[in-house]
């Protein structure tokens, strides 16, 4: 079964140079997807001086279009251009260590989608209180918003199978920030796929800065608003059914083993 891991970065130089060799470390045979958006500090120069080493490293550089969810939606679709049969979507910061893939992996032979979750028994998050109050809000806001039944709404680290990107039709999205994490796994959730939790021990980083603030995470509440709102219909017919029975601006630097 054919694994790919995706990684969108920004000004991540520092990270990505430990954390590709980590990443092919823990999953040999897997390709890993560098989604870049044309980082200032030359994260996309030092991805290009790992491939002659790691043949199944794949960048892709944006270079106009800006933000994390356009560059997942991007890197989601060149690892099913592939042929992946299962899709891993991490941080570049460490805050997602690839010692949880393992355990995410097997976990998806038996489930569609896999998070790696802070909220379930084993699972921490070591970032400072404020933060962590933070997420811990925004994940009742949006179980009680979306009506999920799942811990950690807002964790990145997670595993799709094929079939679910391809059942969500991820070229139909609204998101262009961190809500597309949210709005994929409603999406995933109303289409009836199997989601299990994984627990994980959330680093905070050691290098480089966030890019998170207080206008990204107000973006955010509203957006799951907008969620729940445009894809209400998808709910009423899933429902009913129940009851019934890479665009032109990116540069694409394929591994050798694509």
């Amino acid at each position: 079964m054919r694994t790919a891991i995706m990684v969108p970065t920004y000004n991540e130089r520092e990270n990505i140079v430990l954390l590709i060799p980590a990443l092919f470390e823990a999953c040999p045979q897997a390709d890993v997807v560098v989604v870049d958006d044309d980082s200032p500090d030359g994260t996309a120069t030092a991805v290009l001086g790992l491939q002659s080493r790691f043949p199944r490293l794949h960048l892709l550089v944006r270079h106009r279009q800006r933000g994390r969810g356009t560059a997942g939606l991007a890197g989601f679709r060149h690892a099913l251009s592939l042929g992946a049969a299962r899709v891993v979507e991490m941080d570049a910061d460490f805050s997602h260590h690839p010692r949880h893939l393992e355990a995410i992996l097997q976990a998806a032979a038996t489930a569609d989608v896999v998070l790696g979750s802070r909220f379930v028994s084993g699972g921490e998050d070591r970032r400072g209180p404020v933060r962590r109050i933070i997420t811990w809000v925004a994940n009742r806001y949006i179980r009680w918003v979306l009506g999920l039944e799942i811990h950690d709404c807002t964790s990145g680290y997670r595993c799709f199978r094929r079939e679910v990107l391809e059942g969500i039709q991820i070229d139909q999205t609204v998101s262009l920030g961190p809500s597309i994490v949210q709005e994929l796994l409603y999406k995933a959730c109303l289409k009836g796929f199997r989601v299990s939790e994984v627990p994980i021990v959330f680093e905070d980083r050691v290098r480089g800065e966030t890019t998170f603030n207080a206008r990204i995470m107000l973006q955010g509440f509203l957006m799951v608003l907008v969620i729940r709102y445009l894809f209400s219909n998808l709910r009423a017919q899933e429902m009913h059914r129940a009851e019934a029975g890479g665009p032109p601006e990116t540069t694409v630097h394929p591994g050798v083993l694509a």
